[in-house]
């Protein structure tokens, strides 16, 4: 068992949190950004639906993140799983290379090597953590079960593909 297995869940709650409330407080001020400007600005409440309309998915992820993923990882793990927990997490390592990308193109930066080298490392985060991690993830089960890797769809249960 990892002690990272156990640690990143209770992190990951506050910070899903955190991000939807985020998420929300830019929109809602967006607004009020110059050459955004509305008038008046939105009441909290036609924000929300707004809000809501817009990225209903991004909320619903986190969401299910809070409410599924970390009593999963949590309470019904019983210390198993470790390597697809940290697999799984992996996907998020593309995350700050998004966020610096809004940051800079916010403060007009986009022309800059930063941004260049950021789009580069976001390029390379997203294809090996988000892309090539699921067929990874089935050439490990194959490695451990003794099965070549394009055999390994077909000796899963449906539910599990």
């Amino acid at each position: 068992r990892h002690w990272l297995a156990g640690a990143y869940p209770q992190f990951a709650v506050p910070y899903f949190i955190y991000d939807v409330y985020a998420m929300f407080l830019c929109h809602w001020h967006r607004g009020r950004v110059k050459g955004h400007e509305v008038a008046p600005p939105p009441s909290l409440r036609v924000a929300a639906g707004t809000y809501l309309r817009k990225d209903l998915l991004m909320v619903l992820h986190h969401a299910a993140m809070v409410l599924v993923c970390f009593p999963v990882a949590t309470l019904w793990r019983q210390g198993k799983g470790d390597f697809f927990l940290g697999c799984l997490l992996m996907a998020e390592l593309s995350t700050p290379f998004v966020c610096l990308g809004k940051v800079l193109i916010l403060y007009k930066r986009q022309h800059t090597a930063l941004h260049k080298l950021n789009g580069v490392a976001l390029l390379v985060t997203f294809l090996l953590c988000r892309i090539l991690l699921f067929p990874y993830l089935y050439w490990a089960y194959g490695r451990q079960q003794g099965l070549p890797l394009l055999r390994v769809p077909g000796a899963l249960p449906p539910a599990y593909n």
